[in-house]
């Protein structure tokens, strides 16, 4: 086994950034190609984003949870009631240790920039840095949550939260509760929330597009396609079920049996007491919850300008067009359970051979 480098400040050939499924197979394969490297991740402890995920979030909920490179996770007995963030987070946890992986943590990861040597440097939100010959990033989005502006925001006197920040339907014991969003995280909210609330509205931007009948390879190779298009193009990549349409899972049959499934066409502004439709109806509302997706957490990545005029970063596989030291893992059409592992190996394959080829610098 390659010995693992110093964790502070060093220089290194690659600097993974995030520790989530993406980061973790990246580091992985890293390891096993002899580069030097180190992960850095903002969270305090393992996990990835499932790591925040609300505790009702049960094993019996989630769609699965995808083995990494060069482990099986074996099930447990009796889990399904687990919170997922707990059953994930020690399979991850174990997994750092396993594989000997350098994972730092937490380091909140502020910039990247360039070298005048050719380098990368790494710098890190309390002021200590890494040089690297390459980083391969893999801050996913949850860190990011997308809050859409409507009319009205700031005069609404109830409570409005992102569904990242949902911990439970405890708090809406009661009230009057507005769900926005068309996902399947909405519809975890729905479902739990519905037994305890005075009141469940269910507004979307979209009509949602319930996918029945089971996703296939086929099905699930056209979305990486179309994903792969909109990348290799320069656009942002679309959210997932914008893609795949909303399956019913046991979550979402659970919303339907408990009937707050009910979608109505998105309002048009935000009033103190609730929300106001298109016709002038109001719809009281004492809690708004915005299951509004997340974007991509690149904002460390902006001093080396890798967006296109279209608002996205142009990708070939995992690498950046505008940027070949830069590879993007768990973006995009590698943005799944599946596509993570796989863009994982992808990347420290392509920069190995990147390095090895001593051209590593930006395209002009």
């Amino acid at each position: 086994m390659v010995p693992g480098p110093p964790l502070v400040n060093a220089v290194v050939d690659v600097v993974v950034i995030g520790a989530g499924q993406a980061g973790l197979s990246t580091a992985y394969h890293l390891r096993r190609l002899g580069l030097s490297f180190v992960v850095l991740d903002g969270a305090a402890r393992p996990g990835g984003a499932w790591a925040s995920r609300p505790p009702t979030l049960t094993m019996a909920k989630v769609h699965g949870v995808f083995d990494l490179p060069g482990a099986h996770r074996a099930a447990v007995a009796d889990e399904s009631s687990s919170p997922a963030s707990e059953v994930v987070g020690r399979y991850y946890a174990d997994y750092e240790r396993r594989f000997s992986l350098p994972v730092l943590r937490p380091v909140r990861v502020t910039s990247v920039s360039s070298l005048p040597d050719g380098r990368l440097s790494v710098a890190a939100a309390d002021g200590r840095s890494w040089t690297a010959r390459a980083v391969a990033n893999a801050t996913g989005t949850w860190t990011r949550p997308h809050w859409p502006y409507y009319p009205g925001a700031a005069s609404f006197r109830g409570r409005q939260l992102h569904s990242s920040q949902y911990r439970g339907p405890a708090f809406v014991a009661g009230l009057r509760v507005v769900v926005v969003g068309g996902g399947h995280s909405a519809a975890h909210v729905l479902s739990e929330i519905a037994d305890v609330a005075a009141s469940v509205t269910w507004v979307t931007r979209r009509p949602p597009d319930f996918r029945g009948g089971e996703f296939t390879r086929a099905d699930g190779r056209a979305v990486i396609a179309d994903v792969d298009a909109r990348v290799r193009a320069g656009l942002p990549p679309l959210s997932v079920v914008a893609v795949t349409g909303l399956g019913y899972t046991s979550v979402v049959r659970e919303a339907m049996e408990k009937g707050v499934l009910n979608p109505r066409p998105m309002f048009t502004r935000l009033v103190p007491s609730g929300v106001e439709f298109a016709d002038g109806s109001v719809v009281p509302a004492d809690v708004i919850v915005w299951a509004t997706g997340f974007r991509a957490a690149l904002g460390h990545l902006a001093p080396l300008h890798l967006r296109e005029p279209g608002g996205g970063v142009r990708m070939s596989a995992t690498r950046v067009v505008r940027d070949p030291r830069v590879h993007l893992v768990g973006y995009g059409p590698s943005a799944s359970t599946v596509g993570a592992n796989r863009a994982g190996r992808s990347a420290a394959l392509e920069i190995k051979e990147l390095l090895a080829s001593a051209t590593a610098r930006p395209a002009a």
